[in-house]
């Protein structure tokens, strides 16, 4: 096969806004630096959240200011709100990922602000870029395969967003199982209707291990023509208003299973390996994805 996946790397923002260990500035700045030498060439940075709230991703804008530009790679920002994207702008983001929840139950407590609040800043934003200028927007719609407090999400209220995106004019779409409770039959059903909805919008998929499907629901992704995914070195992740949220598929995971099969990503396995080595022992536990236990295969060094 020839056809590429893109893995957009979320490890420096999602990957670590769950975790207990705070990072230091220089640190999150190698840690991109580290998975950029690995082959990420879109990745989400920062996130522009209230540091108080989530403590783990504060420095955003020192971060950004450490990262010059450069050719052939993008640099993501979290945004919420409007606050988040006039910070986004200032920071020189190469990209915005613009977040609405699928449920209020989530939202209220994941951004304070219910659906229908979300969609209207979303709006703002979107028609801000248009008539201001800005970087290119992605809308990432949360739960959108089921909600940790008002459980089954239907396909109309993912719709109802996917729609108010499309008619904003975004630059893409990503579908996020936050809380990792998709199974691939849906995943394959998600991805029909919204495209059926918003037929023109580039389609990105974001999941969580939680329960073990997450390799199978990107399988299902690729498999249904999605050619963007994210992932997280080491299987890093979670989200702190999210009860027993647990992390991304690990960007090695999900490398190893598309190189296998004979996909283009771009990665260097082992460098990312080795990333997630060093980015878990800053903070105190082991990688989670499977092949930085296991290795890839073949095997480049004898079996003990």
């Amino acid at each position: 096969m020839s056809r590429r996946i893109e893995i957009v790397e979320v490890g420096p923002r999602d990957g670590l806004q769950n975790e207990k260990a705070l990072l230091e500035i220089d640190q999150k700045i190698e840690f991109i630096e580290r998975l950029e030498t690995a082959g990420a060439r879109r990745m989400e940075t920062v996130s522009f959240v209230n540091p108080k709230r989530v403590p783990q991703m504060a420095g955003a804008e020192e971060i950004s200011a450490a990262l010059p530009h450069a050719e052939g790679r993008s640099r993501i920002g979290l945004v919420l709100n409007e606050r988040g994207w006039d910070r986004c702008l200032a920071a020189g983001c190469d990209e915005a990922n613009v977040v609405v929840c699928a449920t209020d139950g989530f939202g209220i407590r994941n951004q304070g602000a219910s659906v229908d609040e979300q969609l209207a800043a979303m709006q703002r934003i979107a028609a801000r870029k248009h008539a201001e200028g800005g970087p290119p927007i992605t809308v990432t719609i949360s739960v959108a395969f089921g909600c940790p407090f008002e459980g089954e999400v239907s396909e109309e209220q993912v719709l109802r967003i996917v729609r108010a995106a499309a008619e904003a004019e975004v630059d893409e779409l990503a579908l996020a199982d936050t809380i990792g409770v998709a199974d691939p039959w849906l995943v394959r059903r998600r991805i029909e209707a919204a495209r059926t909805a918003a037929p023109g919008l580039r389609l990105r998929m974001h999941f969580h291990d939680t329960r073990n499907t997450g390799l199978a629901n990107a399988f299902a992704s690729v498999e249904a023509g999605v050619e963007v995914l994210d992932a997280s070195c080491g299987g890093l992740g979670g989200c702190p208003f999210a009860p027993d949220a647990t992390g991304n598929i690990g960007t090695e995971d999900l490398v190893y299973m598309l190189e296998r099969a004979g996909y283009a990503t771009g990665y260097d396995l082992d460098a990312l390996i080795e990333t997630a080595d060093w980015v878990t022992g800053l903070l105190g536990k082991q990688p989670t994805a499977s092949v930085s236990r296991a290795g890839g295969f073949p095997l480049r060094r004898a079996a003990g």
